[in-house]
């Protein structure tokens, strides 16, 4: 790739690049990276069938350890054949460990050496999660992909804190690695250190020392500027292990996803395109729509004239608004479906022009949109 440099006012797309292709293979079928992964927090891509996230191209999706262990319960979907068999997905799925959720319930929860004792969202009932029940949980649920349990700091310039926080979270990794989990699951750690690259290094290498199926950068986009996610990814990404998967966790908008897939990043997920979507706001290929707008009140043009999804197969501007503003379900359905398709094909858009060695010229091109 060549080292010429594009810049965004606000934050900006930065070579020299390094982009990649790498393929996870799994129990339930191979995952083609740079590859985003709709978020299905309680067994569901919130207002989409299994058949939706097919048609729109998805290849694997992300299940949340919390949410399940606290409803339905992680022991009844075992007895129910699994989360595939539950929620009816026969591509591979992968678990978050669930420390996100619990360290974002803040004032609810105390962390201990041993784990972390927490208030449920649901009810106030007292819990204990610990690297162990995590894994429990996930070997329960089945799913391809499982991850250490972590500990997920605040974002803050104090680095005896993060450091601190980050020998924890190696601690609780070897305690995950030490758990056995089913055949068919590989188990991903995750790589701890705030905004400080030589602490993200340690942890990195003492995580690699353990062995692990495949890395991930967690405790970015938490409320830092977006400067310094990008900043911390180019200068990251591309100094963890070439032969593993390289996932960043809860990232984010469209730039987010072609800055980080121009660093070496293979696995994305986020909410965003489909909160996004109950809320109206919609990607396009000519930039974002807020379908509310009275603009669109007799907009017969289809949402994005570039994208093939069902949605702007068949329906008008007009139509989308008038179901948005009245707060019919089939809102949410159909945009839903059309920005879960715009962040798989701008996926494989880039996957393309990466096999084309002209991933330079795509990423200035798609960057701006």
């Amino acid at each position: 790739m060549s080292d010429e440099i594009f810049r965004n006012p606000r934050d900006g797309l930065i070579g020299p690049f390094s982009p990649r292709l790498f393929t996870l293979q799994t129990a339930h079928g191979p995952v083609n990276g740079p590859q985003f992964m709709p978020v299905g927090t309680q067994a569901t891509v919130k207002s989409l069938t299994p058949r939706d996230l097919k048609e729109a191209g998805a290849q694997m999706i992300l299940g949340n350890t919390y949410h399940l262990c606290m409803r339905p319960g992680h022991k009844l979907i075992e007895r129910l054949g699994g989360l595939h068999e539950f929620m009816k997905w026969d591509g591979p799925i992968l678990t978050d460990s669930g420390g996100f959720q619990v360290f974002s319930l803040s004032g609810l929860r105390k962390v201990k050496e041993d784990g972390v004792v927490f208030s449920s969202h649901l009810d106030g009932s007292k819990h204990f999660f610990t690297p162990e029940l995590s894994m429990e949980i996930q070997a329960s649920l089945g799913s391809d992909v499982v991850m250490a349990f972590d500990e997920c700091p605040p974002f803050t310039d104090d680095k005896a804190t993060i450091a601190k926080s980050m020998d924890r979270t190696l601690r609780w990794a070897q305690r995950c690695r030490d758990y056995k989990l089913k055949p068919h699951q590989k188990l991903f750690g995750i790589i701890q250190g705030g905004m400080f690259l030589d602490l993200r290094q340690e942890c990195m290498e003492k995580l690699v020392a353990m062995g692990f199926d495949g890395y991930a950068i967690g405790g970015l986009a938490i409320g830092e500027p977006i400067a310094l996610t990008h900043e911390m990814v180019r200068q990251f990404a591309p100094k963890m292990p070439a032969d593993k998967p390289r996932y960043l966790m809860g990232v984010g908008r469209p730039q987010d996803l072609i800055v980080a897939s121009a660093h070496g990043i293979d696995i994305f997920d986020c909410v965003m395109p489909s909160r996004n979507a109950r809320n109206g706001q919609l990607f396009t290929s000519e930039g974002k729509v807020n379908i509310k707008n009275a603009q669109y009140i007799e907009d017969r043009s289809p949402l994005d004239p570039a994208c093939e999804c069902y949605t702007c197969r068949n329906f008008t501007r007009a139509y989308l608004r008038h179901l948005f503003v009245a707060g019919e379900i089939l809102s949410a359905v159909l945009n839903t479906i059309h920005n879960i398709s715009y962040y798989l094909a701008l996926m494989g858009r880039l996957r393309v022009a990466i096999a084309e060695n002209r991933f330079d010229e795509a990423a200035a091109a798609l960057y701006k949109k």
